[in-house]
């Protein structure tokens, strides 16, 4: 629902949000009150310790203080867990009892000054343990005062206006031919959105220098964010229980579809080449792609073994020796991939691990086995490489992932590291290769190089799916193989899926009736634990059919101005519900690898994979599961393919290996 309005302003937190800090103080506001209790009952009768009693007179009004502070937590528990997200009429008195709260800090802070005085002056000749208490007692406050003014701090929201929007249903056209002075409201809230939105990603990224480019950077994803999220009234908390309801309503759907039926052969690749040699030729590519990413992930990976086989190589650099590397932490990154690869130092023709904002790093190797010269491209790793990941402008694709492939093409090209290549081995073809962000400017400088080298080949492994355009994706498919593992979130991230994803989550919230509590709480039992989807019910059960063609008043709640994104209930399939975003593809064709059996398994269950031909529109929505980012991780991508290509299921646990099952493919 609409951020809570106190003090003035509107917060970003709302008035059902109080249930579990305000459960988690008044557990320990009980048991302090329980122990002061005990520390004036076992001391009655002896507060002359420093003989002017003011021993008695911090206990009792700390007794009185406590009290009133946790009648006050009582109803404000209560009264928070009434109604549902976008029902807050029983809620009405929130703001009271938050007025309340605020104001019991004061006699709370003076009597933690009181007890920090007489700690200091009065304590002396009095038993150590009830001395110790108090210092106990004056700690707890300034603690929980602290807490209170970082929570204060992370509520706070600059934008938060408690003058009321523009209404929502109010035609546009009939806006426009009004006076300016709301369309100069509306621009002024647009550019402060940016503003701050802008300051909050400099001061997240206060490491970074502050040049023109990462200014620029800034200020697109300033932008991209403020448009996204201008248009709902949605505090973290909806959001996050829009997403528990999301993924239960989402495994109630997948158990009641049929079963698929698997495509053997892609429609589009030659004859002969069937699914089991494309799955062979990525198993490959894929420790390249994993190697790009260099000792971090070896580590991660070797976690027993793998310092032990970098430490010689960590404190020395080859630079000198081979020609070759650029970038920081040359020795672990370069011996890492050799390593990972099983190449030679004379295999490789170029490294670099050079890394900065549309600028990552790529090696470039011969690759004898499969005769290729491979170009493999790292994905993200640091913190310019989620700035690159976010500038998500486009056109024809990625704006950020377009611009580090054409700093990688400037580098193959205008360098002469391809030709150098070439000249030594003529007969190989060009295979390019990278995992995530890498995948991406994999993608886009296989479109770039495809004139120049007719005959190459590009390996995507979990590329973001808002890279290129419906042409661009299928031009690419003749060339390039996207892998996609389970419900990686990031082949379905995209603009258009987010938009996607936040008008269903408008949807789901507003019609469920329950309080937003129980909904938290059962998403998090179900995420940990398993079970059967929660057969929530919601407001649209006593609804006829032929009223869904309206939108739910809370629904509309939530809407603070109007957004060509958002459409009403009936509106999934409707003609009318266009993007305000140029909708944005995975590249190539798909090959879509998924686990066969429960989705939820024990640590000793083996994982069989199978793997069969996709396409690109069945990533145009956004699946919640607790492995959307388990397995778009590098290490779980190749661990499946080998797991497809050894014929053997992958055991979570090793001693549980079994070899006689095979996998489906």
């Amino acid at each position: 629902m609409p951020g809570m309005v106190v003090f003035g302003r509107r917060w970003g937190i709302a008035s059902d949000d109080l249930v579990f800090p305000g459960s988690f103080e008044l557990f320990i506001r009980v048991l302090w009150w329980i122990g002061t209790m005990i520390l004036f009952t076992y001391h009655k009768g002896h507060f002359d310790c420093n003989e002017r009693g003011v021993l008695h007179s911090y206990l009792v009004g700390l007794l009185v203080v406590l009290a009133l502070i946790i009648l006050s937590l009582c109803a404000i528990v209560y009264v928070s867990a009434q109604g549902t997200i976008t029902n807050p009429g029983p809620r009405r008195s929130m703001p009271a009892l938050v007025y309340l709260r605020a104001l019991l800090y004061l006699p709370e802070l003076v009597w933690a000054c009181l007890g920090a005085v007489w700690v200091s002056d009065d304590s002396k000749g009095c038993d150590p343990a009830t001395v110790g208490a108090v210092i106990a007692a004056v700690v707890a406050s300034w603690i929980i005062l602290l807490f209170t003014g970082i929570g204060v701090v992370f509520v706070f929201d600059p934008l938060g206006d408690p003058r009321p929007q523009p209404p929502t249903m109010e035609p546009l056209g009939v806006r426009d031919l009004q006076s300016s002075e709301g369309s100069q409201f509306l621009s002024t809230a647009r550019s402060l959105a940016v503003k701050v939105w802008e300051s909050r990603l400099r001061l997240l990224c206060c490491c970074l220098p502050q040049d023109e480019s990462h200014r620029a950077a800034f200020s697109s994803i300033a932008q991209l964010f403020s448009s996204f999220f201008s248009d709902t009234d949605l505090v973290p908390s909806d959001i996050a229980a829009g997403l528990a309801l999301l993924h239960q309503e989402q495994d109630k759907m997948e158990k009641s579809r049929d079963p698929e039926v698997i495509v053997s052969h892609s429609p589009s690749s030659p004859i002969g080449e069937d699914l089991e040699t494309e799955l062979e030729k990525a198993a490959h590519c894929m420790q390249f792609a994993a190697a790009a990413y260099g000792w971090p992930l070896y580590i991660y990976s070797n976690p027993l073994t793998g310092p032990c086989k970098l430490s010689g190589d960590c404190c020395r650099s080859r630079a000198a020796e081979y020609e070759i590397v650029g970038g920081d932490h040359l020795g672990c990154h370069f011996s890492s991939i050799l390593q990972s690869t099983g190449l030679q130092y004379r295999d490789f023709i170029h490294v670099s691990f050079h890394n900065q904002i549309y600028e990552i790093p790529f090696y470039v190797a011969l690759d004898h086995k499969r005769e290729a010269v491979l170009v493999a491209v790292r994905g993200t790793l640091s913190l310019k490489d989620v700035l690159t990941d976010l500038s998500a402008e486009s056109c024809y694709a990625h704006k950020g992932i377009c611009q580090a492939a054409s700093y990688i093409y400037k580098k193959l090209v205008n360098d002469g590291i391809l030709n150098q290549a070439f000249s030594i081995a003529p007969e190989y073809k060009l295979v390019i290769t990278g995992h995530s962000l890498g995948a991406g400017a994999a993608s886009v400088l296989a479109i770039l190089l495809r004139n120049s080298f007719p005959t190459l080949q590009c390996y995507a492994f979990s590329p973001p799916g808002g890279l290129l355009s419906k042409a661009l994706a299928d031009y690419s498919k003749d060339f390039v193989i996207s892998v996609v593992l389970g419900k990686d979130l990031v082949p379905r991230l995209s603009i258009p899926n987010m938009e996607d994803l936040k008008r269903r989550i408008l949807k789901i919230v507003s019609n469920c009736n329950k309080p937003k509590y129980r909904i938290l709480l059962q998403g998090c039992w179900y995420e940990l634990f398993g079970g059967d989807p929660d057969d929530f019910p919601t407001e649209m059960d006593n609804r006829r059919e032929e009223e869904l063609g309206q939108p739910l008043l809370g629904e509309e709640s939530l809407m603070i101005r109007h957004s060509s994104s958002y459409q009403s209930l009936a509106s999934d399939d409707s003609p009318a519900h266009t993007a305000t975003h140029l909708p944005l593809f995975l590249p190539g064709r798909v090959l879509h690898i998924t686990e066969d059996g429960p989705s939820r398994r024990s640590c000793f269950s083996q994982v069989r994979y199978r793997a069969d031909w996709s396409n690109e529109m069945a990533f145009r929505s956004i699946l919640i599961s607790p492995r959307m980012l388990a397995d778009h991780m590098p290490d779980a991508v190749l661990r499946a393919l080998n797991s497809l290509t050894s014929d053997r299921p992958f055991s979570l646990c090793p001693s549980s290996l079994n070899n006689s099952q095979r996998n489906t493919i």
